[in-house]
């Protein structure tokens, strides 16, 4: 059974950082996807940023050179670094998780691509 469990959200003022964590248990770390996904009111869930199994990364264009996205195996624990932070990356953020022996050059930022889900954590950015 794999499990998702975010948490770091908050309020901040724009041009504030904030640091989000998911720890992630149930999954193989040598064959995975793992990604940051925000919703919004007005917005359908739009994929942010997300890591392969080898280390390969991608991002939204709308977060590229601002956000980070990274892993600590050790801690089952994935992060999301994000500086810079605008008014418009209000929204509620959600980890997810995918068990995949694919090798992904780009990981996939579509939702589809992932199983498991945790159920969100509140970003605020305040301007």
């Amino acid at each position: 059974q794999v499990q998702v469990m975010e948490s770091g959200g908050g309020s901040v003022q724009a041009g504030g950082s904030l640091r989000l964590s998911c720890v992630v248990e149930g999954l193989s770390y040598s064959h995975f996807l793992l990604g940051w996904f925000r919703r919004t009111p007005r917005k359908e869930r739009e994929g942010v940023a997300a890591v392969g199994g080898l280390g390969t990364t991608n991002y939204a264009s709308s977060v590229k050179g601002r956000f980070s996205i990274s892993a600590d195996f050790a801690k089952n624990t994935l992060y999301l670094q994000m500086n810079a932070l605008k008014p418009e990356d209000t929204a509620m953020y959600y980890c997810a998780a995918q068990e995949s022996f694919a090798y992904y050059p780009v990981p996939p930022l579509g939702a589809d691509e992932y199983k498991y889900w945790g159920q969100g954590t509140q970003v605020t950015v305040a301007s």
